[in-house]
């Protein structure tokens, strides 16, 4: 049932370590739900009840949540490979803490928590790494949820801006680079409007600091964009 989807499977940081044979026995085990989606569907809504983490092994989601105001916020931008909901799985709260929608056709694996963390009746080698990959997940979903705190706190639109590019430029190692988010996607991420977001980068493009058309991104005066942190 899930062999079309084993070589995504096994890049899942989820079953990192585990070899693919292990994993095929694995999730002839665990037994994830396949549920498909289409574009604009909504996939989980935040405070209802959680009903496993996610591995995504076709299409494009957003992570969203709505702020004080009611203004949706975009978390995080996740395609096939990416897992969500894991920073709840194993807490006391037994709701989706985010709302996640399809923004292309997909499909979605549900694995419930308690086939993580239950005894394997198949006494599967694989699953001592599964219970270790996950911590390992739950801790860099800790410091990401950090990194968009920073953002939240930052007080300018260029500021925003510039530590973002910075991001992608040390990701990339590179001054010109393709950014993974749209520019609605993008100013929902660092929580401004998109007008908003528009005007900074003309006047940023006019002051010499970067070009961009679209999504692509060519930073100019790498040290002005520092200064703006």
């Amino acid at each position: 049932m899930y062999t079309r989807w084993i070589n995504i499977l096994h890049k899942v940081k989820l079953f990192e370590n585990i070899e693919v044979n292990e994993l095929s026995k694995m999730l002839s085990c665990l037994r994830p739900n396949k549920v498909s989606y289409k574009k604009k569907e909504y996939i989980t809504i935040a405070q209802n009840k959680f009903t496993g983490i996610g591995i995504i092994v076709e299409g494009e989601v957003i992570v969203t949540k709505e702020n004080v105001a009611g203004d949706r916020v975009i978390i995080a931008k996740l395609n096939e490979g990416n897992i969500f909901g894991e920073i709840v799985a194993f807490s006391d709260k037994n709701e989706w803490p985010a709302t996640v929608i399809a923004i292309t056709d997909c499909t979605v694996l549900f694995l419930p928590t308690e086939k993580i963390l239950g005894n394997c009746p198949k006494m599967c080698i694989g699953h001592k790494l599964l219970i270790q990959n996950m911590l390992k997940i739950v801790s860099q979903k800790a410091l990401n949820l950090n990194r968009k705190i920073e953002y939240l706190v930052m007080k300018s639109i260029r500021s925003k801006i510039s530590n973002y590019l910075l991001e992608q430029y040390n990701r990339i190692g590179k001054n010109k680079f393709i950014i993974p988010l749209k520019r609605n996607e993008l100013a929902e991420f660092l929580n401004v409007s998109r007008p908003s977001l528009s005007r900074e980068l003309v006047k940023m493009k006019e002051e010499g600091m970067i070009d961009f058309y679209r999504s692509s991104f060519e930073i100019i005066d790498l040290e002005e964009l520092k200064v703006n942190i």
